[in-house]
């Protein structure tokens, strides 16, 4: 009898099982365009407590999971299965596209944000990116990179003595707003300038990154000193850079510079991400007109020639000058806002980038538990 009873068991089991993935073999992943099975989710069903399906996604949407989560229950209801509670969880992947450069210890993926020039906005891309990221689900770092200009520290609200503390040779990352972050300007004073030559340049760079203790990054956002030297070329040869995201703004000399960029980046073999267009229009406050004063079509130009993704375009707002000044960037500052719903939007689309690269280079194999206490 208890033999029948356990066979009875493990088919009913078998149908749920069934049921469960011709539904997710029905709904798409938001951002990736592919359904839950084709992406290779880990998911598993438990019965410890309530009945629940977990889901291990492997792109951080934390603000999309409502909707997400009703189109899983219609499809699991479509299929006969009705109760049981969906649990989202963010289970990301080290890509590793260079293997021939030493991991960062604590780091997963590392992501350069560059500009051919300065001026286009690439550190308020940065701080936005990487906090837009925290808000989504994923452990996140920043390292200003920019040894001659840091302005990180500013941009998060840090004063000139909120200095790093050191365990051993190694610094121990701030952390701040959500984020762990490194800057030389934690370390020197606000009005010291940096008079270095290249190699200098180089080192504290390589310093910054090796000899920080980041601790179990699903990301590192790096924001690069604008141009193609010492620094980029730093990055490149010595630190496995999974991608790279070029920011410009629709003027023709910024596009200039920014396949100054991205040419860069394919000689060194950098995975280029996609682009990111700044101050793509202006919305006038007193008449609502909206005008595009730095062009217009720039970015989808650039993207279209090189075949790339244009990951976002971004107002010149004023309301983003002043709260990155004050220290608290629109993602936190007006987390429900327009503008935060747009760098929302650009961090999904680089992290479903980054995962497309992945899935170039490898074969992800779904992992499937059914665990019933």
């Amino acid at each position: 009898m208890r033999a029948f009873c356990e066979r009875e068991h493990i088919f009913r089991v078998n149908i749920v099982l069934s049921a469960v993935k011709t539904a997710i073999e029905k709904v798409a992943v938001p951002i990736l365009d592919v359904d839950l099975v084709t992406a290779g989710i880990n998911w598993r069903l438990e019965s410890d407590q309530a009945p629940s399906l977990r889901m291990c996604l492997p792109i951080p949407i934390a603000t999309l999971h409502t909707n997400f989560k009703e189109a899983l229950q219609d499809a699991l209801l479509r299929s006969g299965i009705s109760g049981l509670n969906i649990i989202f969880e963010t289970d990301i992947s080290a890509t590793r596209i260079q293997t021939h450069v030493p991991a960062i210890n604590g780091v997963k993926n590392l992501l350069a944000v560059a500009s051919g020039k300065g001026g286009v906005g690439k550190s308020t891309i940065a701080v936005n990116l990487a906090l837009a990221l925290v808000r989504e689900g994923a452990t996140v770092g920043l390292l200003d990179a920019d040894v001659y200009g840091p302005s990180q520290p500013l941009m998060l609200g840090l004063k000139s003595d909120d200095k790093p503390e050191t365990k051993g040779n190694y610094l121990v990352p701030k952390s701040v707003m959500g984020l762990q972050m490194m800057s030389m300007g934690l370390l020197a004073n606000e009005n010291t300038p940096m008079v270095w030559r290249g190699p200098m340049v180089s080192g504290a760079l390589q310093q910054l990154l090796m000899q920080t203790l980041w601790r179990d990054l699903d990301y590192l956002i790096v924001d690069m000193p604008p141009g193609t030297g010492d620094a980029q070329l730093t990055l490149s040869q010595k630190v496995p850079v999974d991608g790279a995201i070029v920011v410009t703004t629709p003027q023709e000399i910024a596009l200039l510079d920014a396949r100054k960029g991205i040419e860069m980046f394919r000689k060194v073999m950098v995975p280029l991400l996609g682009l990111v267009e700044n101050m793509s229009q202006h919305t006038c406050s007193g008449c609502g007109r909206v005008e595009p004063i730095f062009g217009a079509n720039g970015g989808h130009k650039l993207a279209s020639d090189y075949e790339v993704p244009l990951l976002a375009q971004l107002p010149l707002d004023r309301a983003i000058r002043e709260q990155t000044d004050q220290g608290c960037p629109p993602v936190l500052c007006d987390p429900e806002g327009s503008i935060a719903q747009l760098y929302l939007e650009m961090a999904r689309n680089v992290a479903a980038s980054l995962w497309k690269l992945s899935q170039q280079t490898a074969t992800t194999v779904p992992n499937i538990k059914i665990l019933d206490d």
